[in-house]
């Protein structure tokens, strides 16, 4: 019996073990796939800025994507601390005084939008120019439960005194060369005071109202006009003026930027008539030579000739009903005993037709008497053929600009 026993024993734990053995099999047969790690959000930004006028603007890159809502690392707002100081104090400082000695001047809500690596901007209003004071700068995120991450580098302006005020009354002319913006300079500085301290302007332009605009200007305007000749006809700009001040550290200072104009320049410019047309025939042709036009938008040219130069200029003929790319043209439509005359008129891109040019007129040579001329007398000699006059302007290109 007890023999029996404990093989009935070894029996039901061999059992349970197998048993035990196929769970284990089953369960990892139904692993699940493993989670993807959670995103890291950067809890550190690092912060630029400058003086504009009578404010400091803050500059910062967010981070590319936000945790979710009740991590620890879920961003709800942006402080930005201000610490003034005297312009002699130790420019190194630890967090910890930073924290002690600052002030928050700005408590800045944030929502998903505000990431994708976007620069984010802050403008501080300054209360220190003219005082001998040094502005130290940071940020740090806060998290929904109020817990604050580390700082952001210390940024430190020192604020320019005197701070030149804003351009006034900008206007934009659209002319056929240029886009000319005249402006008021400022009578007083940014903080009320006189006389201005100006050394000139910078002109900005963008192609969209919400893009930020470029200096266009070389070197810093001392007038108070400017032409933009970099421009195109049916483009729309943006302009805006900011005056700039001498300022006593090696970067300018800029005040803040003028009224903003928009302008969408069209081109009802005529070009100028063609000039200096040289004529010349030929036994069989009539040929045409003349400069190109100085403008940079011609099109092409329209020749129109007539054998009755009495008749009013709209009544000629017109030669090229496809405008003519060169600047040179030959008519073989002629006859002999008959005087044609010939008038270019150059027109643009745009479709505006320039003045006609001044009239020439020529006959083919030969088949008249000595009273017409139409005849060369032995001691005369023969006038230049077309293509010896075409080698007068072998220099000049026919290529429209």
């Amino acid at each position: 019996m007890r023999i029996s026993n404990r093989r009935q024993i070894l029996a039901v734990m061999l059992a349970v073990s197998v048993l035990a053995f196929a769970l284990v099999l089953a369960g990892c047969g139904k692993r699940k796939p493993p989670l993807p790690p959670l995103p890291k959000v950067a809890q550190r930004a690092e912060i630029s800025g400058f003086q504009r006028g009578n404010s400091v603007i803050l500059s910062w890159q967010m981070p590319e994507q936000n945790a979710a809502p009740g991590s620890l690392q879920h961003i709800a707002r942006i402080e930005v601390y201000r610490l003034a100081e005297r312009s002699t104090a130790p420019l190194t400082l630890t967090e910890k005084e930073f924290a002690a000695r600052s002030v928050v001047v700005a408590s800045i809500r944030v929502t998903d939008r505000d990431f994708s690596e976007k620069r984010y901007t802050y403008t501080d209003p300054l209360q220190f120019a003219g005082q001998p004071a040094r502005l130290r700068y940071a940020i740090r995120f806060i998290n929904s439960s109020g817990q604050r991450a580390s700082f952001s580098n210390f940024l430190l302006i020192e604020p320019e005194a005197t701070v030149a005020g804003e351009p006034a009354s900008l206007a934009a002319e659209v002319t056929q060369d240029a886009i000319v913006l005249k402006w008021t300079a400022p009578d007083r500085n940014a903080d009320g005071s006189t006389p201005v301290s100006l050394v000139g302007y910078n002109i900005y332009r963008s192609d969209s109202a919400e893009r930020a605009g470029t200096v266009i200007n070389r070197t810093v305007v001392t007038g108070t006009e400017f032409s933009d000749e970099d421009f195109e006809f049916e483009k729309q700009y943006f302009y805006f003026v900011r005056s700039v001040s001498a300022g006593t550290g090696v970067a300018r200072t800029e005040s803040g930027e003028s009224n903003i104009v928009e302008v969408k320049p069209i081109d009802t410019f005529p070009p100028s008539a063609p000039d200096s047309i040289t004529i010349a025939a030929s036994p069989a042709s009539i040929s045409l030579f003349f400069p190109p036009n100085p403008e940079k938008d011609i099109a092409g040219y329209r020749i129109y000739r007539t054998n009755d130069a009495s008749l009013p200029q709209a009544e000629w003929e017109l030669l090229t009903p496809e405008l003519l790319e060169t600047t040179t043209f030959e008519d073989t439509k002629v006859e002999k005993n008959t005087e044609y005359s010939y008038f270019v008129v150059a027109v643009d891109t745009f479709g505006n037709r320039s003045e006609p040019s001044a009239v020439v007129s020529d006959r083919l040579p030969g088949g008249g008497s000595p009273e017409s001329g139409d005849f060369l007398p032995a001691n005369m000699e023969p006038e230049p053929t077309p293509w010896q006059i075409r080698n007068k302007y072998a220099n000049v290109s026919p290529e429209r600009q």
